[in-house]
C-alpha cells in the first residue's frame, strides 16, 4: 500500500526542466584558428556547453557567461597526435622486444591510460593510435573508457594489432617454429589480408594500419613484404566498410606499391623518391614523417645531436624536404612511444627545424590532421559549431613553435581539463 502512495505521489511531481547550457568566455591575447595560419590580436572565444559558439572581437556575452581571462596566451585549436602508440614506452627504458614479450598486458594498459593523461594535458586533444604493438585490441577498451569519462585523454582514432607479412616483424631471434607473440596480425595472401582487416574492424579498428615493408631478419635492411595485390586487397576491404588505411612504408617500392593501392596515408616515408612523392601529392594522399621517431633512436645510440647528423635522421629530413617540395600534405606525428608521451611537441620542434614554417606545423597539427583523419568535421579548428576543443599556450606559436610547450590549458568538450 505504502509502495503505491509513493509511485503515485512520485507521478504527479513534474519533470525537471533541463539545465541550460553553461557558456564560457575565453579571452586570450590572441587565437590562432588553425586554418589560416596567423594570430588574431584582441579575438575570443565563447563556448557554449561542449561546443564553440562564436569566435571573432568583441563578442555579445550572454548574461551568467563565465569569463576566462588568458593574458599574453594564444588560443588555439587542440593539437592532434598523428602517429602514437600508447600501448609503448621509450625504447630506452624498456626495449621493443621486452615490451611485448614480457610486459603483462595490465601492466601495458594501466601505463597506457597514465600516458593518454599525459598527452592530453600537453595540449593534444586527439590522437590517432596506429597499432598496440602486441597489446591486442585493449586500444578499444581505452578509447571507450576515455569517451566514457572513466579516464582523461585524448579523443581517439585505433587501429588494434596492425597487419603484417608472415615472418616479416617481430619479435624474432628463437628457435625456427616456435610460436612467438608477435607485434602485429601476419597474414599471407589477399584471403588472409581481407580476413584480417574484417576482423579488426569489427573488433573496433577506426583505421586500417598495414607494413609495406619490414626486415625479414635482425639487421637486413627493410625490403617491400606485402604484395601489391594483399595492399589492393587490404585497401579495397578497408574502404568497402568506411576505415581509411595507414601504411608502413620505409622503402621505395613499399611506398611505390602503397601509393597505387589508394591508401590513405604513409608513415615514416623515408626512401620516398621525387616521382614517389609527386604521384602522393597528386592523390592527396599524407606523409607522416616523423622525424621524432629517427632522432629518439639514434640518440638512444649515443648521438648527442650534434652535426652531421646519423644516417636515418639525415634521410628522414631529406624524405620530408622532397615532400615538401611536391606539395604532399603532411601529417604531424612523431611516433610517439619510442619517445615519451606528453613530449609530442618534439615532432613539432623537428620539423621546424627541417625547415617547415611553425604556421605551416600548427595547420598539419590542428586542421591539417583533422582532414586526414576524416574529422574535421568535428575537431581542428577553432570554428562555431565544432567541439570545443582548445588549447591555450604562453606566447605566439607562429612566432616561436616552443610555445606549444608551455601550455596554460586544456580544454576538451568544453570542459576545462584539471591537471
Amino acid at each position: 500500500m505504502m509502495a503505491a502512495i509513493l509511485l503515485g505521489t512520485a507521478a504527479a511531481v513534474p519533470a525537471a526542466e533541463p539545465a541550460a547550457p553553461v557558456s564560457v568566455l575565453f579571452k586570450p591575447a590572441g587565437v590562432f584558428d588553425g586554418v589560416d595560419g596567423v594570430v588574431h590580436v584582441g579575438w575570443q572565444v565563447l563556448v557554449t556547453g561542449d561546443r564553440i559558439a562564436a569566435v571573432g572581437p568583441d563578442l555579445p556575452v550572454p548574461a551568467g557567461t563565465r569569463v576566462v581571462a588568458l593574458a599574453g596566451d594564444t588560443l588555439m585549436p587542440g593539437m592532434i597526435e598523428g602517429h602514437g602508440h600508447l600501448f609503448l614506452h621509450p625504447y630506452d627504458e624498456t626495449s621493443w622486444d621486452d615490451q611485448v614479450l614480457h610486459e603483462p598486458l595490465a601492466l601495458r594498459t594501466a601505463r597506457a591510460v597514465a600516458q593518454a593523461r599525459a598527452t592530453l594535458l600537453a595540449g593534444f586533444t586527439s590522437e590517432r593510435d596506429l597499432g598496440t604493438e602486441g597489446a591486442g585490441y585493449a586500444d578499444v577498451g581505452l578509447k571507450a573508457a576515455i569517451d566514457q569519462g572513466i579516464v582523461p585523454g585524448p579523443r581517439l582514432a585505433v587501429a588494434t594489432r596492425a597487419i603484417v607479412a608472415l615472418g616479416a616483424y617481430g619479435p624474432k631471434g628463437f628457435e625456427p617454429g616456435v610460436a612467438i607473440p608477435q607485434g602485429a596480425e601476419e597474414v599471407s595472401g589477399v584471403e588472409q589480408m581481407v580476413a584480417a582487416v574484417r576482423r579488426q574492424i569489427a573488433a573496433g579498428a577506426d583505421w586500417i594500419k598495414l607494413y609495406a615493408d619490414y626486415r625479414w631478419r635482425p639487421g637486413e635492411e627493410s625490403r617491400a613484404t606485402l604484395s601489391q595485390d594483399e595492399i589492393v586487397a587490404a585497401v579495397t576491404a578497408a574502404h568497402d566498410a568506411g576505415r581509411p588505411v595507414a601504411v608502413h612504408a620505409a622503402t621505395a617500392e613499399g611506398m611505390r606499391r602503397a601509393v597505387a593501392a589508394g591508401v590513405d596515408t604513409i608513415e615514416h616515408g623515408y626512401g620516398g623518391t621525387p616521382e614517389i612523392f609527386a604521384q602522393m601529392a597528386a592523390r592527396r594522399i599524407a606523409l607522416c614523417p616523423t622525424l621524432a621517431a629517427s632522432d629518439a633512436t639514434s640518440r638512444y645510440r649515443g648521438w648527442t645531436g650534434s652535426e652531421p647528423a646519423p644516417p636515418a635522421v639525415a634521410l628522414n629530413r631529406k624524405s620530408l624536404a622532397l615532400a615538401v617540395r611536391a606539395g604532399v600534405p603532411i601529417c604531424m606525428g612523431g611516433d610517439v612511444g619510442v619517445f615519451a608521451h606528453g613530449d609530442n611537441a618534439r615532432e613539432m620542434d623537428l620539423l621546424v627545424a627541417a625547415g617547415m614554417r611553425p604556421a605551416q606545423v600548427l595547420v598539419a597539427a590542428t586542421s591539417g590532421n583533422a582532414r586526414w583523419m576524416r574529422v574535421s568535421d568535428r575537431v581542428g579548428a577553432v570554428k562555431p559549431g565544432l567541439l570545443a576543443d582548445l588549447v591555450a599556450v604562453e606566447g605566439d606559436p607562429v612566432a616561436d613553435i616552443r610555445a606549444v610547450r608551455r601550455v596554460r590549458l586544456v580544454v576538451k568538450g568544453g570542459a576545462i581539463v584539471e591537471r
